[in-house]
């Protein structure tokens, strides 16, 4: 069980975050179902990658439902090759898109008016799709407030010796929720922080879905996981760590 004090850590870190960054403009998509996509091509890449297939998916015009409903299985592959494991992952979203025809009538607002734990025990109970995937698809393409964990995550907390890197993802999840439930009220009422322009802060322009309407408790798992990102691909990589000038250095034990 986390203490408060590890609570209180995690907002602090994430009002540093804020005042260093601002908004990050996470997730990049123009829809939901990107979303959607984006998060089934990301597993075991690198966004770079799903930039590229997710780019193949939109200039062949097959980037929505009925797209990929349409698509013939190779030809999906050959369009998302980039991303990796492509015929995995291409069997995946056609697994996707039947279900979602399966149980909501091929709408995505149907699936998304679901109460989020029915809805994510759906989403788990999918071929391919786990904790982080589900959270993903949940917070950013459905608007439900669930805090996304990803290895970024794990790793700073890790060397901020908050909680091991092995520990379980529904801890982590929780820990964080009840960290930042409380950033939600002042996030409704505060006006947007004036960000430093830094290499580590947005590094995605504005996208329909990231500038999209949220509830302030969605929103606050948004910019919290976006700015995690920031802090792991700038400065505590996975070989080494590069603490100078990482706004949570001073946090460091």
């Amino acid at each position: 069980m986390a203490s408060s004090s590890t609570e209180h850590t995690i907002r602090q870190y994430y009002e540093a975050l804020q005042r260093a960054w601002g908004p990050q403009h996470w997730w990049p998509a123009e829809t939901s179902f990107e979303v959607i996509v984006g998060a089934y091509l990301t597993q075991n890449t690198a966004w770079t990658n799903v930039e590229q297939a997710l780019a193949n998916l939109r200039n062949a015009k097959v980037l929505t439902v009925e797209g990929i409903r349409k698509t013939r299985l190779t030809t999906l592959e050959k369009l998302i090759r980039p991303s990796g494991y492509f015929r995995q992952k291409a069997k995946r979203l056609k697994v996707f898109v039947a279900f979602l025809d399966r149980q909501h009538g091929g709408s995505l607002e149907q699936l998304f008016a679901q109460p989020t734990e029915k809805l994510r025990q759906e989403l788990l109970e999918l071929n391919g799709v786990g904790p982080e995937t589900a959270d993903s698809i949940l917070l950013y393409a459905g608007n439900h407030p669930v805090f996304v964990v990803d290895a970024y995550t794990r790793r700073i907390l890790a060397r901020h010796e908050l909680l091991p890197e092995k520990a379980d993802y529904e801890d982590i999840r929780r820990l964080f929720q009840s960290a930042l439930s409380p950033m939600a009220e002042e996030s409704s009422s505060a006006s947007p922080p004036a960000a430093k322009l830094d290499a580590a802060a947005t590094r995605h322009p504005p996208s329909a879905m990231s500038v999209a309407r949220r509830e302030p408790l969605a929103q606050v798992y948004n910019e919290m996981h976006g700015l995690i990102v920031g802090v792991g691909k700038r400065y505590c990589k996975k070989a080494k760590a590069c603490c100078e000038g990482c706004p949570l250095q001073p946090f460091l034990p």
